[in-house]
């Protein structure tokens, strides 16, 4: 890229800006926003200062030798991060189970996600779908919906999930309720409290359905949470939201890792 001309690579970082910008605002319209949204705008609305003022900036910054060291510094970092987050990236490429599902469950677990409006993201829908099929095929496993109340809802993720799974047709005696969870941490402890209190363990043979991006911490997290017999089952994420949910998933494994929840 230093070998293309100033005017290029004005154009280049306005078109990345514009392009970053523009996903990350038409995620937040339909009701998605986290840290792999929040970040990817960050970065859109640097490059388009960038291509916008990058002469006056330079200029800045020959004034400024101290910034200027601190702006390099920043740069390195920023490239040694963005490194980071592709070889990231190409780990969920071709790691990522679909249905990781090999012994009869006695339990389907389906951790939640977020539900806008009272409804499931397209995301948790997709988990839904699997958890459905999963609950079709092995029609001996009680289901578990795990998740509480999102901020600024009032219906929790749980009632949310266990009404959408109604709508495709499984009965409402084969769903049990976990809905005080509001990370994957808490969903997999306290629905296997839910387990234990009718009948079930978590020692015994569960699935653990989730989207595929989200099965590798999922089941780091379970065998913390004790739970030995468990399976993940790795719903596909929908693609014009599946790069900024992997940065998300980024961000969590580094604070999962710090706050030893794995």
């Amino acid at each position: 890229m230093n070998h293309l001309p100033t005017s290029a690579k004005r154009w280049l970082m306005l078109l990345a800006g514009v392009v970053l910008l523009a996903d990350c605002l038409y995620l937040v319209t339909v009701k998605v926003t986290h840290m792999g949204v929040v970040v990817p705008a960050m970065v859109g609305l640097v490059l388009v200062a960038l291509s916008l003022y990058q002469a006056q900036w330079n200029m800045w910054l020959l004034a400024h030798p101290t910034a200027q060291m601190v702006w390099r510094w920043g740069l390195a970092g920023f490239f040694v991060w963005f490194a980071t987050l592709l070889a990231y990236f190409a780990v969920l490429q071709f790691h990522s189970p679909r249905d990781g599902v090999s012994v009869q469950p006695n339990a389907i677990v389906v951790l939640g996600s977020s539900t806008p409006n009272a409804q499931p993201s397209p995301a948790l829908a997709e988990r839904l779908k699997l958890g459905y099929q999963l609950a079709l095929q092995y029609p001996l496993a009680q289901v578990v919906v795990s998740g509480g109340v999102d901020f600024g809802q009032t219906v929790s993720e749980a009632q949310v999930m266990s009404n959408y799974l109604q709508s495709l047709g499984l009965p409402p005696s084969r769903i049990l309720l976990e809905d005080k969870s509001t990370s994957t941490a808490e969903n997999l402890v306290f629905s296997a409290r839910v387990l234990l209190a009718n009948g079930l363990s978590q020692n015994m043979p569960a699935v653990v359905v989730t989207n595929d991006f989200h099965t590798a911490r999922a089941s780091w997290i379970a065998v913390k949470a004790g739970w030995t017999q468990v399976r993940m089952a790795g719903a596909i994420t929908p693609l014009y939201m599946r790069y900024n949910a992997w940065t998300r998933e980024y961000f969590a494994c580094v604070s999962g890792w710090l706050l030893g929840e794995f």
